[in-house]
């Protein structure tokens, strides 16, 4: 059987992985994913890269839906994710749930780890935030930024560096093993995003396939492992 190509953002690469095995011996069918930021997601669509399923963010989605590259009957919500802080797990926990609290948590910081502030969802917002709190400048030396926050989160763990600390989606957080939560970010920068799927419209070959990975990912059955990676409804 031909494989489900998949373009996922990488707030969702946690519930793909998740989800492979079961998907599998439903189907038969293998996943060939690539996860990265939105508009990397968006640029590999464009660029005609292969792809039966897209996940992105639900304005991405309908914005897409409307260029003709997506299907309309496909689209189907995910959840939503906001966007927190993070440390390395057993690091000393920052108060970051006011603005002053995540200003001195930053300046205190070594190393901010977070995806791409270009393309991704998360990077972008976090640099206006960063903007807002008067630092951004004073902080870019310790800037270590990744394509996807998945591979922030990864790197940040790697380092082991108990004063270093991350900002990404808080299921990139959760499914990272070395790295915690430490609080969404607080109200007055809270980013709170809309995950979606929908089918490509050159799924010609696999769009059954790809209905029913859609179906998989957005339904009942898996709604309590949505809700542990993150996934709010």
């Amino acid at each position: 059987m031909t494989p489900l190509h998949l373009l996922c953002a990488g707030a969702a690469q946690g519930l793909v992985k998740a989800l492979q095995a079961q998907f599998l011996a439903h189907t038969g069918a293998t996943i060939a994913a690539q996860f990265g930021a939105v508009g990397a997601m968006k640029e590999a669509l464009l660029a005609g890269q292969p792809c039966d399923v897209m996940v992105v963010t639900q304005a991405m989605i309908n914005s897409l839906v409307s260029d003709g590259h997506l299907l309309a009957n496909s689209r189907a919500d995910l959840g939503r994710v906001r966007t927190g802080i993070a440390v390395n797990s057993g690091a000393p926990l920052p108060s970051a749930a006011t603005p002053e609290g995540l200003k001195a948590a930053l300046l205190a910081s070594s190393a901010i780890y977070f995806p791409d502030p270009q393309r991704a969802t998360a990077g972008i917002h976090f640099a206006r935030v960063m903007q807002a709190l008067g630092v951004l400048e004073a902080l870019r030396p310790r800037f270590r930024t990744y394509p996807a926050g998945a591979i922030a989160m990864r790197e940040m763990a790697a380092a082991a560096d108990p004063a270093a600390i991350g900002c990404t989606q808080i299921t990139e957080i959760n499914y990272t093993s070395g790295v915690q939560l430490v609080a969404p970010l607080p109200d007055r920068f809270e980013l709170a995003t809309v995950y979606s799927a929908a089918a490509s419209t050159a799924a010609a070959t696999n769009g059954a396939l790809a209905q029913q990975f859609i179906s998989l990912l957005t339904s009942q059955e898996t709604r309590a492992l949505r809700g542990a990676g993150g996934f709010e409804f």
